[in-house]
């Protein structure tokens, strides 16, 4: 590929998992229209994505399950039996129009960049990210898997050696259970200490796979940089993986709703760019993120931050219309959004101490790879 390919679709625009839920904000269509607004997405970058095959869901997720989300679609009714087993029409996970369409197309697009990679590249799939489904039942507003989903399509395009960088609010208890113990994948996950669903400490390592962060409340720019800088990038440069796949998740900005984190959007984009050109092949999905200003404004800086595009100290008025039609219904930030929401994509940057429970938390993922064998390049 020439240049990085943006995947989305237009049923993101108006599919919400409820009046009420997290996932009522609309996030892809956001980024989609800030990014043309802007001229950075010009139908050359753009691909519409496929909905996935029930076939091809079944690479990870059972025959079962797949039939009960397209039946529950079908009749809009989840029994007792598809709550009991599968979690589908529970308060987290809940019947909506899209049910199987939505997930299967955000599934669609990560399955597709697997292909689109086999000879490198880049791909940028915000739609992606869902990272906490699990094989027979939906969990935590996850239906279907993508980001392993998209790393089993790698594999069978060719790549072997994956490393997977999440930096999301939350632990990816999917995507650990997908690999855990495989030898040619590394799984690094940075996310909110005791944030549900209360996986990955420190101590596990999935077999060998993983680096697991839980970060403390708060966690600032500068602890980022630090993070980046002192684990990421040396472990995935030891890895030297054929493939990174980043999981760029927005929640852990400040004014999330969902999480405690004080991040500004400055630190994901610099942990896009630094991945950047450390594989030949690098596909960034989405993820949580639950303030429809601020994932809009972070998602559209890393297609930015993926193409080379400076980002303007003041938007343009079609990008500035953009934001300043979106609402918050049933939040406080949305009440009296500040000035800047509209009018930027970049946040004040939100720097720190870097504090000892960071510095000591790393240095105990540092020694512990220091001290395992060597994998074969």
């Amino acid at each position: 590929m020439d240049s990085p390919r943006f995947i989305g679709a237009e049923i993101f625009r108006q599919s919400s998992y409820g009046r009420w839920h997290p996932l009522r904000v609309p996030r892809v269509s956001t980024v989609m229209d800030l990014s043309r607004a802007l001229g950075w997405l010009p139908k050359a970058q753009f691909i519409t994505a496929p909905r996935a095959k029930p076939k091809a869901l079944m690479a990870w997720h059972t025959p079962d399950y797949v039939a009960a989300l397209q039946r529950i679609e079908a009749s809009q009714v989840a029994t007792a039996e598809d709550l009991a087993r599968h979690d589908l029409g529970s308060v987290t996970n809940p019947v909506y129009p899209e049910i199987f369409r939505r997930p299967a197309t955000a599934a669609g697009g990560s399955l597709l960049a697997g292909e689109l990679l086999r000879e490198g590249g880049v791909i940028y799939n915000p739609p992606g990210g869902t990272h906490h489904g699990m094989p027979d039942r939906a969990n935590g507003f996850c239906y279907l898997n993508d980001p392993v989903l998209a790393m089993l399509s790698l594999r069978r395009n060719g790549v072997r050696r994956i490393a997977y960088v999440d930096i999301d609010a939350h632990h990816c208890d999917g995507v650990a259970m997908g690999f855990h113990g495989d030898p040619d994948c590394l799984m690094i996950s940075v996310h909110e200490e005791r944030l549900w669903p209360r996986t990955g400490p420190l101590e596990d390592d999935a077999g060998g796979a993983a680096l697991n962060l839980p970060v403390p409340r708060g966690l600032n720019d500068s602890e980022m940089a630090f993070i980046r800088d002192t684990l990421i990038v040396p472990q995935v440069e030891a890895f030297r993986p054929d493939a990174i796949v980043l999981l760029c998740g927005a929640d852990g900005v400040e004014e999330d709703p969902l999480a405690h984190l004080s991040l500004s959007n400055n630190a994901h984009w610099a942990v896009v760019s630094a991945l950047m050109g450390m594989a030949p092949r690098l596909l960034v999905l989405g993820g949580g993120g639950y303030n429809p200003w601020s994932v809009g404004r972070l998602w559209t800086g890393v297609w930015a931050t993926l193409n080379g595009h400076a980002i303007p100290g003041r938007l343009p008025a079609d990008a500035e219309a953009v934001l300043r039609a979106l609402t918050f219904e049933g939040n406080k930030r949305g009440k009296n959004p500040p000035e800047h929401w509209f009018t930027t994509l970049r946040d004040a940057p939100r720097d720190g101490p870097v504090r000892d429970a960071v510095k000591d938390r790393v240095g105990i993922l540092s020694r512990r790879t220091e001290a395992r064998p060597k994998r074969r390049a």
